[in-house]
């Protein structure tokens, strides 16, 4: 069983789920699981009852009961609530996120450096119903360490890499399996030389692009941009938390009711 869980953590096939948030989620948007395990399903189903009733009473027979010992060896951090799973991942399908008729936004992340960090975009995105989230770079979005930051919130939208430019372009090794195609989507760069958000006009269903903390944005991405938006920020701060940036443009109000 160590081995499997360990194997699941480098399968781009598979998540692993730690903790009970990761795993409500997961069940509530659909999840296939493989495999779960709890360390106590007596108090996995008190906290079902408490914290989502909608599952209580269907955990026990979802879970393999093992001893606290063993499950603290499944993962790199025993999650406090007593629970573990392994589920497949859905097939990645950047096109059906970009053709989403709403008129909500799709957040693209550009090579973003810091797992957890990137589940907690994925975690804003999901609670502001976001048409997806794409990422580039050589990180895994659905690494395990980015779904502990989403609490399982990946299978409630499309979650998937992309390349953001032509095969030629991509740098060796980049294992991206799409090539990012805005079709009708305007792309919306958040850099700090760009129209206050506040004040401008924005397209219905963008493409809304954030770089990492230190460096912002790439040259290629900002030149492909169709509009540029800032955050207002109080003099003397000169950047954001991703995850933080993230959700102050989607619950801007432009485009979350």
């Amino acid at each position: 069983m160590i081995q499997r869980y360990r194997a699941a953590r480098r399968d781009r096939g598979l998540a692993v789920l730690e903790g009970f948030h990761a795993l409500k989620h997961a069940l509530r948007f659909g999840a296939e699981l493989v495999e779960a395990v709890a360390a106590d399903q007596g108090a996995l189903e008190e906290l079902a009852a408490e914290l989502a009733p909608d599952l209580a009473g269907t955990l026990s027979e979802r879970t393999e009961p093992v001893a606290p010992e063993l499950l603290a060896e499944l993962v790199p951090q025993a999650p406090r609530t007593g629970v573990v799973a392994i589920a497949r991942r859905p097939p990645p399908d950047p096109a059906a996120a970009l053709a989403d008729p709403r008129p909500a936004p799709i957040v693209l992340l550009e090579d973003p450096r810091t797992m957890g960090n990137m589940g907690a975009c994925v975690r804003v995105a999901a609670a502001a119903d976001a048409a997806g989230v794409l990422t580039t770079g050589p990180n895994d979005p659905w690494h395990p360490d980015a779904l502990r930051g989403a609490a399982g919130l990946h299978f409630a939208l499309p979650v998937a890499s992309v390349s953001p430019f032509a095969p030629d372009r991509c740098k060796r090794g980049h294992s991206a399996p799409d090539v990012l195609e805005t079709g009708d989507r305007g792309l919306v760069a958040i850099d700090p030389e760009g129209e206050d958000l506040y004040a401008a006009e924005l397209p219905q269903r963008p493409i809304l692009a954030f770089g990492t903390e230190r460096y912002g944005l790439s040259d290629d991405l900002l030149e492909r941009a169709d509009s540029r938006l800032r955050i207002p920020m109080r003099p003397g701060v000169s950047s954001l938390n991703l995850a933080t940036s993230v959700a102050a443009v989607l619950y801007s109000g432009r485009w979350v009711r």
